[in-house]
Order: structure tokens, then C-alpha cells, then sequence
């Protein structure tokens, strides 16, 4: 499936087919919290996305079932949080978990998160999470990676100047790969922790059924954590064509 610009969403849309408890999550929930596709040309201040605004907006890319995104959006009431996720089932998890904690400074993006990125304005972001996110690990199939020097041009410019980047992953290649493209990368500052990052999940990143799965097959995950380079006087896009 693509999108607008012509490139492709790769992965799954829909898993097991949804009971009608959760599609009314859909129906009733979602269309409050939803964040649509942004049209062409657009700039959007993800800060009034939240009523009332609140200090700062921390995105999730791709949030699988929710469990982190909730429970940030917990413990930060005065941040506003933006999940996105194109896969279905996940976004109803999260649906579910809204509603039974009572969090209210969320909204969603059920879709890629590129164009939602870069429709946003300039220095907007105060924290992105990407985590666990798919190792395509076959040599062939790299180009579909999220990290990537044009994403991490959108990353740098729209992260505020010391806006933390956090990353993790249970797979030692796609580990390697995210700290060399954001090592090449003239935005970001990092991994804290040490050239490899941290090897133990720090206290604040909450867990989520990805890395439990990854404990129980005895994988150690890696967390990446960078940050936003102050910016250069004149510093302007640095998006590739």
C-alpha cells in the first residue's frame, strides 16, 4: 500500500479480525483522538492538537500494542502525546488501554508516520521513540529500515535542539545499522551510555510486550539514546530530495 508521494508502507494493516467490542473503539473513540493525513502543504503545530496545550509533544512511532505510550502519557500528564501506527489492531489496543486508564493527553495517527512528520512544524518535538521497531533483516529488504538518512533529515528538523531520540531493538544487525546511519548523521549527538548505548533498559522506558518477548528467547535488547544538536546560526532543512 503507498501513499501520496509514492513510497511504500510495508507491513501488515490488519491482523485477527476485530470483535465488535473493538470496532466500537473505532467507531466511537478514535474519530476524537484521530490526527488524519495531513493534505499537501500543510503545517501543522502538533502543540495545538491538545487542549489545553501543553509543554511539549513526545511522538511514538510505531507503538505496537501501546503499553509505553500509555504509560508515558501517564507519568507526563503535561506532555501531549502523538502515537502512530498503521497497524489496525494495535491502534485498537491502544484505543482500549485510553479508555481504561482515563489518559487523555494522546492523540493518534493510524498511518505511516512520514507524511505526519513532515507536515509538522520546524523544532516542534521534544522527544521521538522508536522502538522495536521491524529488522527487516534480510540484506534486500534494508531499504525498508525506518532509520534512514531522508527520515533522519525529517528527525533532525523537527526535534527541538536537545530533544532526545530514543531507540531500541533486540536485533544485533539492526542495532549496528541505527547507531552507524545516526552516527553519520550531523543533527544528532550519541548514544548516551557508550558506543553501544545501554545495555539494560533505563528506568523511565517503560516496558513493552516486544522486549519481554526478546527476554524470554534470551535476546538483549540494545536502547539507543541521542540528541538534538544544538543548531548552527543559519541552520535551516536539511531534507534530501
Amino acid at each position: 500500500m503507498g501513499d501520496p508521494s509514492g513510497r511504500r508502507l510495508y507491513g501488515r494493516r490488519k491482523g485477527k479480525r476485530l470483535r465488535p467490542l473493538q470496532q466500537a473503539l473505532l467507531r466511537d473513540d478514535l474519530p476524537h483522538v484521530a490526527i488524519p493525513p495531513p493534505k499537501p502543504g500543510i503545517v501543522i503545530d502538533p502543540a495545538s492538537l491538545f487542549e489545553p496545550r501543553p509543554s511539549a509533544v513526545w511522538l511514538e512511532i510505531g507503538f505496537g500494542g501501546g503499553e509505553h505510550l500509555i504509560a508515558q502519557a501517564k507519568s507526563h500528564p503535561e506532555i501531549g502525546f502523538i502515537g502512530c501506527e498503521p497497524f489496525i489492531n494495535g491502534v485498537v489496543s491502544l484505543l482500549a488501554a485510553r479508555r481504561r486508564e482515563g489518559v487523555r493527553n494522546l492523540r493518534i495517527h493510524a498511518d505511516d508516520a512520514r507524511p505526519l512528520l513532515e507536515a509538522l512544524a520546524p523544532a516542534s518535538l521534544g522527544r521521538v521513540f522508536i522502538l522495536f521497531p521491524d529488522p527487516w533483516p534480510k540484506k534486500r529488504h534494508h531499504k525498508r529500515r525506518f532509520i534512514q538518512a531522508v527520515t533522519l533529515d525529517l528527525l533532525g528538523t523537527r526535534l527541538r535542539d536537545g530533544a532526545e531520540l530514543r531507540l531500541a531493538t533486540d536485533d544485533a544487525d539492526l542495532a549496528l545499522w541505527m547507531r552507524e546511519q545516526i552516527g553519520a548523521h550531523d543533527a544528532f549527538e550519541g548514544p548516551a551510555g557508550g558506543p553501544l548505548g545501554f545495555a539494560e533498559r533505563p528506568a523511565d522506558w517503560p516496558p513493552t510486550r516486544y522486549e519481554r518477548k526478546a527476554l524470554l528467547r534470551g535476546a538483549r535488547p540494545a536502547y539507543l539514546l541521542y540528541r538534538r544538536r544544538p543548531r548552527q546560526a543559519g541552520e535551516g532543512r536539511t531534507e534530501r530530495p
